[in-house]
């Protein structure tokens, strides 16, 4: 038999040993991998920000609200996440009827969070579901609410009430979820608009320029009552500076007269003829025009001083 026939039977063997070692080998790694991924895939992480809800069969087992890492039972359990922070809903446009039976558009948000994520998949089931529930009784008490007020009440910056009302509107809101056992809890609920039904507003614009109109005219009138008062103050102050100073002018007169006869009595008493002169000087420049007749005996004194006849 020629010696290119001949196999190695030890060589061939040892071939086939080394192949199957590498596949054994393979297989473990690839093993492993499945099982990692296995038990990785029934690991999930909860964050800060949520709650992990674990359903199995899809009945609620546990909820997960620690941060972490935590584990399923692999195939028979499922996960899924609530929001455990804070969330805004906008809640529909809905028409109500005030006090004064004016119609109008309330436009409302309301800030709410999952305080108990077991009562509220109970209850509600879904995200959604406790939003449209929290809706219809945001709308329930706001329409019973709006309804004991006046349109202008709730317009009007200066007779506004709406503070008070979103404060009740929230509280009630509350009681109602608490009484549903809906889990889930109201911080605030705020009207972000308040409009009329198209075919309202123009009446409604005009009442309210005439209402402004109105207070603009009670401010002139205002200014003008203020005016009169400060015009009335002004002339009683002059008038009362006017007498004072008048006053004060007499007396210094008299006072200037009083001290003119005394001067007058000290410089006449210094020569009695010659005051007397002076006193009938004066009696002739009231006393004589040119159409003065005078009958005087002519030897008195008063007739020879005025012929010039001193003797």
């Amino acid at each position: 038999m020629s010696n290119g026939n001949i196999v190695d039977m030890k060589e061939k063997t040892k071939g086939s040993m080394d192949w199957r070692k590498y596949t054994k080998s393979g297989s473990m790694v690839l093993l492993i991998i499945l099982l990692l991924g296995f038990l990785l895939s029934n690991v999930f992480i909860v964050k800060e920000s949520e709650y992990k809800v674990i359903r199995q069969f899809g009945e609620v087992v546990r909820i997960e609200s620690k941060p972490g890492l935590s584990f399923k039972v692999p195939f028979i359990q499922s996960v899924t996440s609530l929001p455990k922070y804070q969330m805004v809903y906008d809640v529909q446009e809905a028409e109500i009827n005030t006090k004064d039976k004016k119609r109008m558009l309330v436009d409302n948000y309301a800030v709410w969070k999952i305080e108990d994520p077991k009562k509220m998949i109970s209850n509600a089931r879904s995200v959604v579901n406790a939003e449209t529930k929290m809706g219809e009784f945001i709308f329930s008490v706001l329409r019973a609410e709006l309804g004991q007020l006046n349109y202008d009440e709730i317009i009007n910056d200066e007779k506004a009430k709406r503070g008070s009302v979103n404060d009740r509107v929230t509280e009630q809101v509350n009681e109602l979820l608490a009484k549903g056992n809906y889990g889930i809890t109201v911080s605030d609920v705020r009207m972000k608009r308040t409009d009329l039904p198209p075919e309202n507003e123009q009446s409604v614009y005009t009442r309210m320029i005439s209402e402004r109109e109105t207070k603009a005219q009670e401010y002139l009138s205002m200014g003008d009552a203020q005016k009169n008062r400060i015009t009335a103050q002004t002339d009683k102050e002059v008038k009362e500076m006017l007498a004072k100073a008048n006053a004060d002018a007499e007396v210094i007169r008299g006072q200037g007269e009083t001290e003119a006869a005394r001067i007058y009595n000290s410089s006449y008493s210094k020569d009695p003829q010659f005051y007397e002169l002076y006193r009938t000087l004066k009696s002739y420049i009231k006393t004589i025009d040119d159409e003065t007749v005078i009958v005087l005996p002519a030897d008195s004194p008063y007739t020879r001083l005025l012929l010039g006849n001193s003797n």
